[in-house]
């Protein structure tokens, strides 16, 4: 009777070991590499490039008519063209750009976005496709007196949050209040409720000054140098389209043409196949 229990309690153990390997195995899976593995064809499935932006002139900006405009909003929709797709802009808080497009609520940072570190630790980047730099902007009246940083050391500066300018006025240890925009930051000088703003050069060239809407503030003090690129989620394969974009739109000339449509052709950098 023994050797009966014993020999069922053997043939019940090895069913059951033969039962646990035949359990399919546990495959564990990267999110992020499921989420980035095509890029190009998410956005072609679903037909939409959704480029995240701010209110940015001459890049991106609403016309009378309430559509968006500037060179990276025409180069936004001549890449969706090319692509086969729609394009449709989200303004985004520009201080979560980079949260905003892991969550896949944007497929693209656009926006004369400088390519910082931090930006490139965030996400893959375009090529560099303009130059530019953070200006001092203050009212007209007191500019003679603003021509350096160090000039500047004791001004309260209105700057757009997580923006190259908030950097380079933080890394000065000069005061600032952060804003939404860099149009924000133009609108707290002008008000007086700040002494300065820092924003990017192009943006001055086409805001501030006669002729503009701000003729009361001009740009003194160049704070650094810097170039423009477009940000993908990590590992995604837009970039390599982006690039081959960049590379035929500056050899077809479609490109400059953009760019002095907008005032901003000094700034854009030869783009190589």
């Amino acid at each position: 009777m023994k050797k009966l229990i014993a020999l069922l309690l053997a043939a019940l153990m090895v069913f059951a070991l033969v039962a646990c390997g035949t359990q399919p195995a546990e495959t564990t899976t990267d999110p992020a590499a499921e989420t980035t593995a095509s890029d190009l064809a998410y956005v072609k499935e679903k037909g939409t490039l959704v480029v995240g932006i701010t209110d940015f002139a001459p890049m991106d900006y609403k016309n009378e008519a309430g559509e968006w405009i500037g060179f990276d909003a025409d180069m936004a929709k001549a890449f969706a063209a090319k692509l086969g797709v729609a394009v449709e802009f989200v303004e985004i808080d520009w201080d979560n750009k980079a949260l905003e497009l892991d969550s896949k609520t944007i497929d693209c940072v656009w926006n004369g976005m400088t390519l910082t570190d931090e930006v490139k630790a965030a996400m893959d980047c375009s090529k560099a496709y303009c130059n530019n730099a953070q200006v001092v902007i203050v009212p007209a009246e007191v500019a003679e007196n603003y021509q350096t940083a160090e000039a500047c050391k004791d001004l309260r500066f209105a700057v757009e949050a997580g923006s190259a300018g908030e950097k380079e006025v933080t890394a000065l240890g000069y005061a600032t209040t952060p804003v939404k925009t860099q149009a924000d930051a133009l609108l707290e000088v002008s008000a007086g409720t700040s002494d300065a703003a820092v924003i990017d050069s192009l943006m001055a060239a086409a805001m501030v000054g006669e002729g503009t809407g701000y003729e009361k503030l001009t740009y003194t003090a160049q704070l650094n140098s810097e170039e423009y690129g477009v940000g993908f989620r990590k590992g995604s394969d837009l970039v390599n389209e982006i690039n081959t974009f960049f590379a035929e739109a500056y050899a077809d000339g479609s490109m400059m043409k953009a760019a002095e449509t907008y005032g901003v052709q000094a700034a854009v950098i030869a783009q190589e196949a």
